[in-house]
């Protein structure tokens, strides 16, 4: 018989104490403010039809998704490892509205890889998504929403970043490019390597802005630098840099204080990106904290019309935020071997408040360590006395 039964997949790991309750914490704290936005929360299933959970996505999320064979249908499934298709599948078809509608989440997802060495494969996704409004000002609201929940959080001043599919789109759409070259070609510009990008345009012997694309990167200037260094370019592009821009100013008009910086090869996320895209970092890390962008007509694939809606939304991986979480103190009630109606009373009283009462079992159990006050009697009754010369 194996003797390392406890053992857990590679990536894998259990959530203890007092992270676990942090974790908790959190996700309350990131939901009310969810709720105070307008969004309601959907809590879709861990599981589903593989080809649902992919609507929409490139060959990342695909990699990215666990499968296995449903034994009731014969199908495939999907463990989910992003949960933005599955708020598409609810706001198109098990929950269509007229008009605008908020979604919320907040829960797990699974990885089939951990994206670094020392990533987990599995994540703890809270995010938002934002329906039927293709206005620059439901990306405002939506990254205006991600900046309140990285504050509460515990982040602060986050850089964020812009960035807009709409650029790499319109610089392409009229190459000669294969569907190889064209997913190389998007490859080469995720890696921002200007020389692989140069030698798969020479292949078409097209000219093409493309080469300095990933040049172009950083303060507000570089939306101006980008317009007279492709005068020239297809209308689509100059489009995308007046929408993004747009964006901009809304964003600025409701959080003053934000660092925004611009990318305009930003090409993250799962495929289904189409339009302004986003991102928010810390000084200390090099992977974005939260992400998300338009994706706007995904919805026709689960639409009995084939009609998508524009939509746009962010995540955030709330088990990267917990930071410093510690055990709440707690009250040590000493065993007592006698029914005592006036202490249970006070007991009960007291959780009732928020306080953590641990009650002894027996005369042999110890107070743990988080105890820093005990339930004792004296002659006022049952009262709260320091422990450890506290």
């Amino acid at each position: 018989m194996s003797d390392n039964r406890w053992r857990l997949p590679h990536g894998v790991d259990d959530l203890l104490p007092p992270e676990a309750q942090a974790l908790e914490s959190l996700r309350r704290r990131v939901l009310d403010l969810f709720q105070s936005w307008g969004y309601d929360y959907v809590e879709p299933p861990l599981v589903e039809y593989l080809d649902s959970l992919l609507v929409g996505s490139g060959r990342d999320l695909d990699l990215q998704t666990l499968k296995a064979i449903d034994q009731q249908s014969g199908r495939m499934l999907g463990v989910r490892a992003d949960i933005t298709s599955q708020a598409v599948r609810i706001d198109a078809h098990s929950r269509p509205v007229k008009g605008p509608q908020r979604l919320c989440y907040a829960g797990s997802v699974v990885h089939a890889n951990p994206r670094g060495a020392l990533e987990s494969r599995i994540q703890f996704k809270a995010g938002a998504e934002l329906f039927g409004s293709a206005s620059p000002a439901a990306d405002a609201e939506v990254i205006g929403l991600m900046l309140e929940a990285l504050n509460v959080a515990g982040v602060t001043a986050p850089v964020l970043l812009l960035g807009h599919m709409g650029v790499f789109r319109a610089l392409t759409e009229e190459l000669p490019l294969t569907a190889a070259q064209s997913r190389q070609l998007f490859e080469a510009v995720q890696r921002k390597s200007e020389t692989d990008i140069a030698e798969l345009i020479a292949q078409t012997g097209a000219p093409s802005m493309l080469v300095e694309l990933p040049t172009m990167m950083g303060d507000a200037s570089v939306l101006e630098t980008a317009r007279k260094a492709w005068r020239n370019a297809p209308v689509g592009v100059h489009a995308t840099l007046d929408e993004l821009k747009s964006v901009a100013i809304r964003v600025l008009a409701e959080a003053p204080d934000v660092t925004i910086r611009y990318d305009l090869s930003e090409l993250s996320g799962y495929g289904y990106h189409n339009g302004p895209v986003f991102a928010a970092y810390q000084a200390d890390q090099g992977a974005p904290i939260a992400q998300g962008g338009r994706y706007d007509g995904i919805g026709a694939h689960f639409s009995e019309f084939g009609e998508g809606r524009p939509a746009t939304g962010f995540d955030m991986n709330l088990l990267r935020l917990l930071a410093g979480a510690s055990e709440s103190p707690a009250i040590w009630v000493p065993f007592s071997a006698g029914e005592n109606a006036a202490r249970n009373k006070k007991i009960r009283a007291l959780r009732q408040t928020g306080e953590v009462v641990i009650q002894a079992l027996d005369a042999a159990d110890q107070a743990p360590e988080r105890c820093v006050r005990e339930l004792v009697k004296n002659e006022a009754g049952w009262v709260l006395r320091g422990r450890h010369g506290q």
